[in-house]
């Protein structure tokens, strides 16, 4: 049965600005799959920052760390950013580790509302063990360096993030309407005219 989105809810997004909805968050809490899924309920164009890398590079992330390492592949990604800057209803999915690079931060934050997707640290291991291109997990211990990696980043979502959703349990689509809802009311908390 197909789902019917309130309008408002999607349409409430445009008013001018940035309005464009950046996801954040662990590699394995569903970026993309939930930005497919805004993408398809808002009609909006979804853009994945890795994806932008890979085309800009013409090879695979793993490529890239392999040959030129984390710190290019970090700059790579801010270029990907920047060259979004004067686009509008957008959704944007990002790498995890998109917040680690210092002059990120505020480039997600003026493309619009930045949703910092989670999960149980279990579920994430459970995602992302099913992948094998995961470069930095390509270790003797991928869970320590999981777990590492998510102490690392935390405090550096937290700062980054206009709204926060757990992705730990729900489909995609449920995902996706709690972000809708919750970018709503952050939309509505910055034009009082609009509330």
């Amino acid at each position: 049965m197909p789902h019917a989105v309130n309008p408002p809810v999607v349409s409430s997004l445009g008013a001018g600005g940035a309005d464009n909805i950046v996801l954040i968050g662990p590699m394995g809490a569903g970026k993309s799959s939930v930005a497919r899924e805004l993408s398809r309920i808002c009609r909006r164009r979804w853009v994945d920052t890795d994806r932008l890398v890979v085309q800009q590079a013409g090879a695979p992330i793993t490529e890239i760390f392999a040959a030129h390492g984390e710190a290019h592949f970090r700059q790579m990604e801010t270029a990907a950013l920047r060259s979004l800057a004067e686009q509008r209803r957008l959704i944007v999915a990002t790498g995890g580790g998109i917040v680690t690079e210092p002059a990120n931060p505020p480039l997600l934050q003026a493309l619009g509302c930045v949703v910092w997707l989670t999960a149980d640290e279990e579920v994430l291991y459970e995602r992302v063990a099913r992948n094998d291109r995961r470069p930095l997990l390509q270790t003797t211990d991928p869970r320590a360096t999981l777990h590492s990696l998510l102490e690392t980043r935390r405090p550096l979502y937290t700062s980054c993030a206009h709204v926060t959703v757990d992705t730990s349990t729900g489909s995609h689509l449920h995902v996706a309407e709690t972000v809708l809802a919750r970018v709503r009311a952050f939309f509505d908390s910055r034009d009082p005219a609009r509330a």
